[in-house]
């Protein structure tokens, strides 16, 4: 086995999120790989249909629940075309686990904040889960999450998951326009919302995943609220393909976000040149 070769996995769930993004649960085939595999919350996988190519996502279950790895992607273009085509029981293949993560166990005693926009929830509820898994090691959480439209939020189930949990404060918003009748959440854009709900800094770390436009207004949102830029995360998966650092497509200067991220933090964002 090569970090170019990938393990084959067998899809053993297809879940519609929303009209154009699904999740796939996958198992590997070989019984000593599924047993022995682990990962962190954060890393990500080279996914392939084979003929059609790889596409880069994040792992979207957390490593607390072994035995499957789940992943969520949006349709966009050949390779996700080629997985929306797959069902229960076929056969894909799984490169990983690659990249950095987000440092959980240094998060133990401290309250956690995650913001989310669209399909950016995917490598935040990896985190979700992770932390709710061991739930009496952290503070406060709060979720902050939001979409387009009611349409377009994902994984719906837990979103209603969370806000039935009383040890969890969880609030779900779409864009103005993006409402409909029967909707009885919250209507506005993210960076609004989370100043709405201001959560405390004082002991607290945030998680940020989301549209770039969501993260780039979250930002001074978070900073007037008093996190540190040290304490405030994301995750790119900017224009990654190989996942090793060969190709040089997902490179900001002198930084490759499949070997050095794909986990950031707000200051190390600051220190890179203004494309990304």
């Amino acid at each position: 086995m090569t970090i170019y070769q990938p393990d084959l996995v067998t899809v053993v769930d297809v879940i519609d999120e929303t009209p154009d993004t699904r999740s796939l649960r996958l198992e590997f085939q070989d019984e000593a790989t599924r047993e022995a595999f682990g990962f962190h919350s954060g890393q990500f996988g080279e996914y392939s249909v084979f003929g059609a190519g790889e596409a880069t996502f994040c792992i979207a279950s957390p490593p607390t629940r072994p035995g499957a790895i789940e992943c969520c992607f949006k349709l966009v273009g050949k390779v996700t075309t080629a997985l929306r085509e797959v069902d229960i029981g076929d056969t894909i293949g799984f490169r990983g686990p690659y990249g950095n993560w987000f440092p959980v166990d240094e998060w133990r005693g401290k309250d956690v904040v995650f913001v989310a926009g669209g399909i950016g929830l995917a490598p935040v509820r990896c985190v979700i889960w992770n932390i709710l898994d061991r739930r009496d090691e952290f503070g406060d959480l709060t979720i902050v999450y939001g979409a387009r439209t009611v349409q377009d939020l994902v994984y719906k189930r837990e979103l209603q998951e969370w806000q039935a949990r009383d040890d969890v404060t969880t609030v779900v918003t779409v864009d103005p326009g993006g409402e409909t009748p029967e909707w009885e959440g919250r209507v506005g854009f993210v960076p609004t919302v989370l100043a709405e709900v201001a959560p405390s800094a004082a002991n607290a770390v945030a998680v940020i995943c989301g549209p770039p436009v969501m993260i780039k207004f979250s930002f001074p949102v978070l900073e007037k609220l008093g996190f540190a830029d040290d304490a405030v995360y994301t995750t790119l998966e900017m224009r990654m393909k190989c996942g090793v650092g060969k190709c040089g497509r997902c490179n900001i200067g002198s930084v490759y976000v499949c070997k050095d991220g794909p986990v950031f933090t707000a200051a190390q964002l600051k220190k890179l040149p203004a494309e990304y």
